[in-house]
């Protein structure tokens, strides 16, 4: 691997030579060859003078091409475009020499510019799709301002423990994921996420590194080293994206391997055999041949499919990071472009995970009073069930209400004593346990039944609310031909069928752990059609295991989830739920830029190998053939990169 690298990017040095390098180079080839032909059409040359002449233009733009072809003829790694180039135009120059042979010195010349045009068609492309994904570079971290024995250190972000306490001013990048210890601010998430809208933070709020602190001061309590923060994670992602090839990618390398050989072998029985079985001789047939077979290796140059493949799944890369979706590698957005059934975890994909109180039903007392009292004795609870019964009545801090002798019994609920009365907030088997009769609920959801001095006060149901896009995402989904739609959660039968009920879904499994959702899945995948992907959408916090299995493990809000990034194949950096429907759109278009590319320049190529065989192709048409091709193929490649 480090030798295929050190190998690129010698090539990268010597043949890129930089844009503008590569232009200069190409202006002044092609004065070089106005000239030759002047020269050749005004002077009464011999073949060996206008060899020379055309070798000057030749050597100039042709010098890196030919050089490539020698080092991979040394290392044993010949079979490449190079060298189909050299040996086509090395024969070019010499079939002039032949008897009864017009010389080719200029078709040499134009193949080895046209070459390196498509070069730079190539290289302005790949710099367009760097650019795209460079905005995620730009969210590493330069430096890190940390307090240190009550002195404000600038520091490189490596040096930073967990734990320490870093300063950071209006205008600087959040260094370290941490905690809000002092100040508030609004910071700007868009590297991150895509989206423009800044983000409030304050005291107690978790920040993210690679963000922007755009207006107050903030210190912040480092919860990881650097090497474990949310920028390093991201970016080691998108530095290793291209190692996970796609299928097309891994075919046209493989194919282009057995392919070269073959043209360089066919094109030279096609230079040899039929002058030896011709009636007329060997060498009044050679040259006529030998030219087929010049023509043939030109036109048989890989450079299309072996740059403009890669090239395309690049650039859709890119252009999703723009839209806050990171892709690990082009065999996801492969597989994600065939998405047959997609499977949901319900609490914080479907749901927002946030429990809210839905409907209150009391029993001799009013509703705020029954509220205000469960409230008080939920005070201390860690549950969100507790934290949204205190954000539904968030004065009970503030009304001077003593509570006492709490007695939180797990899997119950808790008993406390409020300003002398004996309060129980719980479940059902929480009322069995004390004697009391409790009642029944025709509302679904999780149902808090509350008794106060041995008699039952009443109950009141909480819910986790749907997110406002659930809904249009799934029909959306339906709309986009996807087969079949499954929810998994471990919440109760009941509260999961009304979910499953209002979105529409096909399936849902309900009570389940973990390890069960990767059962349901393994179920699943052995359903599938073969030609279908299973695609997993979940929080990530807990769904690590059945991410993995999935064909897609698709991660929402990577913003704080380490197990996402891990976990994941396709991380959404927020909770977006429709950036799954725009993840499914840009892998679709971008296999199809793929698959146009590929056919179409094989179509071209095979059309103009067999008007050249049988004795209808010219040299120009070869260099169509290949750099036409290439440059095509490039721009086509580069719609990918428009993410509409």
């Amino acid at each position: 691997m480090e030798h295929k690298n050190q190998k690129h990017e010698h090539h990268h040095e010597h043949s890129h030579g930089g844009i503008k390098g590569r232009i200069t180079l190409i202006a002044l080839t092609s004065l070089l060859l106005v000239a030759a032909i002047v020269l050749e059409k005004n002077l009464d040359l011999t073949t060996l003078q206008l060899l020379f002449i055309y070798l000057i233009p030749y050597l100039l733009i042709g010098y890196s091409t030919l050089k490539e072809a020698f080092e991979g003829i040394i290392t044993g790694d010949m079979f490449n475009e190079h060298f189909l180039m050299s040996i086509a135009t090395i024969g070019a120059l010499c079939i002039g020499f032949l008897p009864g042979a017009e010389n080719e010195f200029t078709e040499a010349v134009f193949v080895m510019l046209f070459f390196q045009v498509g070069e730079l068609f190539e290289k302005l492309a790949e710099g367009k799709s760097r650019k795209s994904i460079s905005h995620l570079m730009d969210m590493r971290p330069d430096v890190a301002n940390v307090e240190r024995m009550g002195e404000i250190v600038t520091v490189s972000p490596e040096q930073v423990q967990t734990g320490e306490t870093i300063v950071i001013r209006p205008g600087e990048k959040v260094p370290l994921d941490g905690k809000v210890i002092e100040g508030s601010s609004t910071i700007n998430t868009v590297a991150l996420t895509g989206e423009s809208m800044p983000r409030g933070v304050s005291k107690g709020d978790e920040v993210m590194s690679g963000c922007i602190n755009l207006s107050g001061l903030i210190r912040v309590k480092t919860t990881k080293n650097f090497g474990e923060s949310t920028v390093s994670k991201i970016i080691a992602l998108v530095e290793s994206a291209d190692e996970n090839k796609s299928h097309s990618e891994s075919f046209i390398t493989r194919f282009a391997r057995i392919y070269t050989p073959v043209v360089v072998f066919t094109a030279l029985f096609l230079a040899f055999i039929p002058p030896l079985l011709s009636e007329s001789g060997f060498l009044s047939e050679f040259t006529i041949w030998l030219q087929r077979a010049l023509i043939f290796l030109v036109v048989s140059c890989p450079c299309a499919l072996v740059i403009s493949v890669p090239l395309t799944f690049f650039g859709g890369i890119g252009g999703a990071s723009r839209k806050g979706i990171l892709i690990k590698g082009s065999n996801y957005m492969d597989a994600m472009a065939k998405a047959g059934i997609v499977v949901f975890d319900k609490t914080g994909t479907l749901t927002r995970g946030e429990f809210a109180v839905q409907a209150i039903h009391p029993e001799n007392m009013d509703e705020n009073e029954l509220l205000h009292i469960t409230a008080h004795v939920e005070h201390f609870s860690t549950h969100p069930i507790g934290e949204a019964l205190r954000n539904a009545f968030p004065n009970e801090a503030n009304d001077n209400c003593r509570i006492s002798q709490v007695d939180e019994i797990a899997g119950n609920g808790i008993c406390a004593n409020l300003e002398g009365r004996q309060v129980c907030v719980g479940n059902y088997r929480m009322m069995e346990r004390k004697g009391i009769r409790w009642k029944e609920c025709e509302c679904t959801g999780t149902i808090i039944h509350v008794a106060v001095d041995g008699e039952y006060a009443g109950h009141i149901v909480i819910n986790d609310r749907i997110k406002d896009e659930s809904k249009k995402v799934i029909a959306e989904l339906r709309n986009m031909g996807i087969d079949k739609i499954v929810m998994l959660t471990g919440d109760h039968k009941d509260v999961a069928r009304n979910i499953a009920q209002t979105l529409y879904v096909d399936d849902f499994y309900a009570e389940l752990l973990p390890a069960d959702k990767v059962e349901h899945v393994e179920r699943l995948l052995k359903e599938k059609p073969e030609n279908k992907k299973l695609v997993f959408v979940g929080d990530g916090i807990n769904d690590a295991p059945v991410l993995k299995r999935a064909d897609i493990g698709i991660a929402m809000g990577g913003l704080g989830s380490d197990a996402a990034i891990e976990a994941a194949d396709i991380v959404l950096m927020d909770d977006k739920l429709t950036k799954i429907i725009t993840a499914i759109r840009i892998s679709r278009r971008t296999l199809q830029i793929a698959k146009e590319n590929i056919w179409f320049a094989i179509g071209i190529k095979v059309l103009i190998l067999l008007l050249a065989t049988v004795g209808l192709g010219s040299m120009w048409m070869a260099v169509f053939a290949d750099v036409g091709v290439t440059v095509l193929a490039v721009l086509n490649a580069m719609r990918a990169l428009k993410i509409r």
